[in-house]
């Protein structure tokens, strides 16, 4: 399974959307209407998942989907 996939996965778990809806381009505060409770859920799930630490900097860098699959992709 490919990054993307993975993160689709959760993100459809965590914030109960079906994946068919989550694209590269999918904007994960407007389009799935997260709050920042849901971006912390979120961010430590991506750590576990994925064993990469996160900082805070970056974690304010996450617009899109693609942007967060970018990230893991250039620190695992």
């Amino acid at each position: 399974m490919d990054t993307f996939e993975r993160i689709r996965e959760l993100l459809s778990e965590q914030l109960d959307i079906d994946e068919d809806k989550i694209t590269m381009d999918s904007d994960i505060l407007e389009d799935f209407e997260a709050d920042s409770l849901d971006v912390v859920d979120m961010v430590m799930t991506l750590e576990d998942e994925f064993g990469v630490e996160i900082p805070d900097e970056d974690i304010e860098n996450f617009h899109t989907v693609g942007d967060v699959v970018r990230f893991v992709e250039d620190n695992t």
